[in-house]
């Protein structure tokens, strides 16, 4: 399912701390059969959806002393735990909503994701 999001969205580069993700159907059923539609779930505070890309990291503040004969650094980050595939629950107040391709996808930062589904362990 989330392959087909990829080709699409391949050159996009996803800064710091931060995923993309492509929401899920927000139209759900209850117990009982019945439809509701998106507008009522939108009033939820959280939202689920499949991680696409991820950022490298939060960024880790450099102690070295400048010395300009050395030449740049490279930044270096503290990996997340989200990986592209993974369903994430997040807090739906922290997410940005752009659109690519007639497509809507969510930027939110990791800090907002309060739980993710992986089908396969990490290996």
């Amino acid at each position: 399912m989330i392959q087909e999001y990829l080709n699409s969205v391949e050159k996009f580069v996803v800064v710091g701390d931060r995923v993309l993700i492509k929401p899920r159907d927000m139209e759900t059923h209850t117990r009982s059969g019945l439809v509701l539609p998106a507008s009522v779930k939108e009033k939820e505070e959280i939202q689920s959806g499949y991680i696409v890309k991820t950022g490298p990291g939060y960024p880790i503040p450099n102690t070295e002393i400048e010395e300009t004969w050395k030449g740049s650094t490279d930044t270096k980050y503290i990996g997340m735990q989200a990986i592209a595939g993974d369903l994430a629950i997040f807090l739906k107040k922290q997410a940005y909503e752009i659109e690519f391709e007639n497509e809507k996808y969510l930027i939110v930062p990791h800090a907002a994701i309060l739980l993710l589904i992986r089908d396969e362990p990490n290996t």
